[in-house]
């Protein structure tokens, strides 16, 4: 083998690569916000689940792409572990769609391919267009980079040295631990799949052989997605891990399966016995079929163990229990009193939640802590996630007959519920000025710090006393809520001037003083949101 034959090899598996990156982007392009959409819709059916990862990865042409966006939407709570785990045994099964392609022999094609691919990606202006021409250029550039491949490939079947090392993968053992190592250096197991079907193709390989190295693949593919873990919360690593124990599990069973019986490995060669890129690519697809077929029962079982190997918290128990709703369950089967009084608890129950992020975010201000930062972000998801559940669920209160001051009453509750999810933002904001402190070794001065816990405090009192007011109609104590309200004005008022005298006695860092009237102004607007909340269902208006 001449080092131009390598680099010849090298640059065919180098187009192949770009190309399979092209063709998805062109894809996902074309497909816009649909794909995420779709797979944010993936039911609690684990059925339509699969079908959901199987559909998205034939259109991305990636099931780590498909993965990884999983993992996203496990790691902000739009999706349960059950939703994922379907979608990631469906993205297994249409990773398979590529080498299925790729056994067509349309390597002549493929030049035409990629220049008309060009011409509409580069002279036509409509997006759709070039999109579609950006995976057709795509598409040409992995037949192109396949044909080269091959081209380089066939001068190797004479070399004693190359020879010996692939003859080192007779062992099954050795297969499986080259196919899982190759895999994770190109990350995609389509890729890898398809140059085993090349060396195939070639005759350097047996069938047999590309089993277990079909086999390793499908374990090496999970290493993008463990990667992509490491930077997500304890659920994202769960699903990751998911995808981990689903391609071990399916390793050990087929395995198992083609040692006791053989005949699946020549039935699946009879389906096309004079084409061995055929075979290997049957027997990829349905490997994967096979996989998803027996372990789909059992995901429940697989979960499980993924949160056996990362335990389930109590903190993520809370966070569980505060995204879901509690009182607006079957809304459409409830009296129509009582599916107002229960959305009213529930908005009380979302404005607690609120509250103590908003308490966790000023401890954190005062005494920084990474983890309560952690903690506020994640609960400010979960006010999110529960805002966006009660709107849903009180979508089915317009089918019901209510009176004009039902329907007042209706219409408050849903102003107070921003009011109280912009609260929870406030809290978010507050914890990003103590990271930015913190990252920049900045202090605020000792009398600084002394005018935000005193207003601090009264916010507090008044998001307290608010959300009192709000859950039990006690307008008897309006007039304390004006009264802390005109205190914290009075104090934005104060502080801001204490801060300009400090400033011109350069008494105060330059980032501080930023984050004094950023925090200062927050926690006036915070006062102004507990005041709505808190006058939200009397007939008054806020002093």
């Amino acid at each position: 083998m001449t080092i131009t034959t390598l680099f010849s090899l090298l640059g065919g598996v180098g187009l192949f690569l770009y190309g399979m990156t092209v063709m998805s982007s062109g894809l996902r392009n074309a497909c816009g916000d649909n794909l995420q959409t779709i797979l944010e819709k993936a039911t609690s059916n684990k059925f339509m689940a699969v079908f959901v990862g199987f559909a998205v990865t034939i259109l991305v042409q990636s099931s780590s792409a498909t993965d990884i966006m999983v993992i996203g939407f496990v790691n902000s709570g739009m999706m349960n572990l059950s939703q994922a785990i379907g979608v990631i045994m469906g993205a297994n099964i249409g990773t398979t769609v590529t080498a299925q392609i790729t056994a067509f022999n349309i390597s002549a094609y493929a030049p035409v391919i990629l220049f008309g691919g060009a011409v509409m990606f580069l002279f036509l202006k409509k997006s759709l267009v070039k999109y579609i021409g950006e995976f057709l250029m795509g598409f040409g550039m992995l037949f192109v980079g396949i044909a080269i491949m091959k081209d380089a490939i066939a001068p190797m079947a004479e070399s004693e040295g190359f020879i010996n090392i692939l003859s080192g993968l007779d062992n099954p053992f050795a297969a499986v631990i080259f196919g899982i190592a190759f895999t994770a250096l190109l990350q995609s197991s389509s890729s890898s799949t398809v140059i085993f079907q090349t060396f195939a193709m070639q005759g350097l390989l047996g069938y047999h052989t590309a089993v277990y190295l079909v086999i390793g693949a499908a374990i090496g593919s999970v290493t993008p997605n463990l990667i992509a873990s490491l930077t997500t919360n304890r659920n994202g690593k769960r699903t990751a891990i998911l995808n981990l124990l689903f391609n071990l599990i399916r390793a050990v069973i087929l395995i198992i399966l083609i040692n006791i019986f053989p005949q699946i490995l020549d039935l699946i060669q009879g389906l096309s016995p004079d084409s061995i890129a055929r075979q290997v690519a049957n027997t990829h697809t349905i490997f994967a079929i096979i996989a998803v077929c027996l372990e789909l029962p059992i995901t429940s079982l697989i979960i499980k163990f993924a949160e056996k190997l990362i335990p389930v918290l109590p903190e993520e128990n809370e966070q569980l229990e505060d995204r879901k709703l509690q009182y607006l369950l079957n809304v459409k089967n409830m009296p129509s009193r009582m599916a107002l009084a229960n959305a009213h608890r529930e908005i009380v129950r979302m404005g607690r939640i609120a509250e103590k992020n908003l308490n966790r975010a000023l401890d954190c201000f005062f005494e920084y802590d990474a983890g309560k930062v952690a903690s506020v972000k994640a609960r400010e998801e979960s006010v999110d996630i529960l805002d966006k559940e009660i709107d849903e669920a009180m979508l089915d209160l317009r089918s019901m007959y209510f009176s004009d001051e039902a329907l007042r009453r209706i219409s408050m509750l849903n102003i107070t519920k921003t009011d109280i999810e912009r609260i929870s933002d406030y809290a978010e904001n507050i914890v990003e000025f103590a990271e930015e402190m913190h990252a920049k070794k900045s202090a605020l001065s000792e009398d600084a710090l002394k005018e935000l816990q005193k207003m601090s405090t009264n916010v507090r009192q008044i998001v307290d006393l608010s959300l009192e007011i709000f859950s039990g109609d006690d307008f008897s104590r309006l007039y304390e809520l004006d009264k802390i309200e005109a205190g914290i004005d009075l104090q934005k008022t104060e502080l801001i001037g204490h801060h300009v005298d400090r400033l011109m006695d350069g008494e105060c860092e330059p980032l501080a003083g930023i984050v004094f009237t950023n925090v200062v102004t927050e926690l006036e607007r915070i006062g102004d949101h507990a005041e709505n909340i808190g006058y939200a269902l009397s007939d008054q208006d806020p002093q």
